[in-house]
């Protein structure tokens, strides 16, 4: 697994975040859309919450983010495999009556009451229409050359509400279904080695599509300040969050 890994080089993540501390809540942004708010609260690493319409969403739920004392999930939405992406634990923890779970295949074979939408498929829940984007390497591989991440094992997804598209990108390079990406109205997209991108391949990646704000996450050990120089002048407004509060 993906932080086996990154212990054996150097790069454990640091202590986590509760979901519901204050800076968690400092860090919460605000979108107008035609259904009505919503709200998009950073909690760890890859793990974000979504509040709208009295429905609570939970994006890649998993240690080292700590969920406990946060609301209980109507959608769950998990991106990979991977230990911080993946927790069945923690959406066991987070599950209520009704809750709905969305997942690639992948996940499915773990988490058994996932719905499966896979790449390039769409699904609708509630005033959510889901759409699983690709996610993979390219250049950035395992030492035996296998990628971190296979083409078609993982989701990123694009959450349209309301008139307005959300893009969570998950673990991926800048991959040509990404670069394809059109309205996108927030893209959070990931950046650190070695399992999907620097910082400028981030930038350069997003010049392509061109949302309308761009978010840093799943970023340990990388300078966002380079992604949001690279950026300037592009059209694209850069946010910098912080997804590791101490």
């Amino acid at each position: 697994m993906k932080f086996s890994l990154a212990l054996m080089l150097g790069v454990a993540l640091a202590v986590p975040a509760c979901v519901t501390s204050a800076l968690a809540a400092d860090q919460t942004q605000s979108f107008s859309t035609s259904a009505g708010k919503v709200e998009i609260t950073p909690i760890y690493h890859a793990t974000a919450m979504i509040i709208a319409g009295g429905d609570t969403i939970y994006i890649d739920p998993a240690k080292p983010a700590k969920v406990e004392g946060g609301p209980k999930a109507d959608l769950i939405l998990i991106t990979d495999i991977h230990g911080d992406h993946m927790d069945a634990a923690d959406v066991t923890a987070l599950s209520k009556d009704g809750t709905t779970v969305i997942a690639p295949a992948a996940v499915a074979a773990t988490i058994k009451q996932a719905k499966v939408v896979g790449n390039g498929q769409t699904t609708s829940w509630k005033k959510w229409k889901i759409t699983g984007v690709p996610m993979y390497n390219i250049n950035h591989n395992q030492p035996s050359g296998q990628p971190y991440h296979d083409k078609g094992r993982g989701n990123g997804y694009v959450l349209n509400y309301g008139g307005k598209n959300f893009y969570f990108a998950g673990d991926t390079e800048g991959v040509p279904e990404m670069r394809a990406l059109k309205n996108i109205d927030v893209a959070f997209i990931p950046m650190n080695l070695p399992y999907t991108m620097t910082p400028a391949e981030a930038a350069d990646a997003v010049k392509a599509f061109k949302p309308k704000v761009a978010i840093p996450y799943h970023y340990k050990g990388q300078d966002v300040e380079v992604f949001k120089k690279a950026l300037e002048g592009s059209g694209v407004e850069v946010r910098l969050l912080e997804w590791y509060p101490q």
